[in-house]
């Protein structure tokens, strides 16, 4: 069944401007992103870890857990989702349920990547890849899985880590010719890199972009990543980084003063909330059928 999101995201990758997507991991943080007006959302299997498991990125994360919080982000926000998808979880049949699922789930696009298991955070060192050929046979399986092309796959290659840079890129032409809607080549080193990776592919097909604070790729804001040919920017794991930094405070405070007094300047109140996530409006709905 095609959403109208995943139409949505078709047609506004079409466009020449860059489309910039924030880390989201439930449902509160995808609310929080579309209310500030982004135009699509990245759901990040490194932030799911992080949030679900308190651990890292390092494949501990399941098809049921991310589908799961694919399904109540996709019911809470309209705008469209991008989720990572690993490596799919497994094989080419492994990777069909996946795109079967996530699809099911309300996935506008679906990344899949080529690293051997287990599969580590992209800018972690000591990541592993899977023969070449059988990524094609795994994108191959994932195309034929979806039941609308309006669900659209993309290919993640990391193999600039591992086997450099022109490898990655002809990884990255194997990808293409399999038919795949869009391409992400993880953890470009320099801006000449990025520059390189536009110039083979940006255009002809969307390219993604992973911005880390901290990680292999340097940061750029999203007008500077349209400037070098990419087409689409996210940010994943920055939303966790800042949930985390800010809690760090917060209980730091609680325990010290023992009370929120002193931090009540910098969060909402219990009305505050309520109006994010739209209180009054379901009280409202609920009264129609008294």
């Amino acid at each position: 069944m095609t959403n109208e999101s995943n139409t949505t995201l078709k047609a506004r990758l079409a466009r020449a401007d860059i489309v910039l997507a924030p880390g989201i991991y439930d449902a509160l943080s995808a609310l929080i992103a579309e209310q500030a007006g982004f135009e699509a959302l990245y759901l990040s299997g490194a932030s799911i870890a992080y949030t679900r498991l308190g651990r890292s990125d390092v494949g501990l994360t399941t098809f049921s857990e991310v589908a799961d919080t694919l399904a109540r982000i996709t019911e809470r926000v309209t705008v469209p989702v991008i989720v990572d998808a690993d490596t799919g979880f497994g094989n080419a049949l492994n990777t069909q349920r996946t795109v079967r699922g996530f699809e099911r789930a309300g996935a506008a696009m679906i990344q899949i990547e080529d690293q051997g298991f287990p599969k580590r955070c992209g800018h972690l060192d000591g990541k592993t890849l899977v023969p070449a050929r059988e990524m094609v046979g795994k994108l191959k399986a994932a195309l034929d899985a979806r039941s609308s092309a309006e669900t659209l796959i993309l290919a993640r290659t990391d193999a600039v880590a591992v086997e450099g840079l022109e490898a990655a890129l002809d990884r990255a032409e194997a990808y293409l010719a399999a038919g795949v809607d869009a391409l992400f080549i993880e953890a470009l080193r320099s801006p000449e890199q990025m520059d390189a990776a536009c110039r083979r592919f940006g255009q002809r097909v969307p390219l993604l972009v992973n911005m880390v604070e901290g990680g292999k790729t340097p940061i750029r804001d999203a007008d500077a990543l349209q400037a070098h040919g990419f087409r689409i920017a996210i940010f994943p794991g920055g939303t966790a980084r800042a949930v985390a930094h800010t809690l760090q405070g917060y209980y730091a405070s609680l325990h010290a003063q023992r009370t929120t007094q002193p931090w009540r300047d910098r969060m909402l109140d219990f009305d505050g909330l309520n109006d994010v996530i739209g209180t009054p409006a379901l009280m409202a709905l609920g009264q129609r059928y008294e």
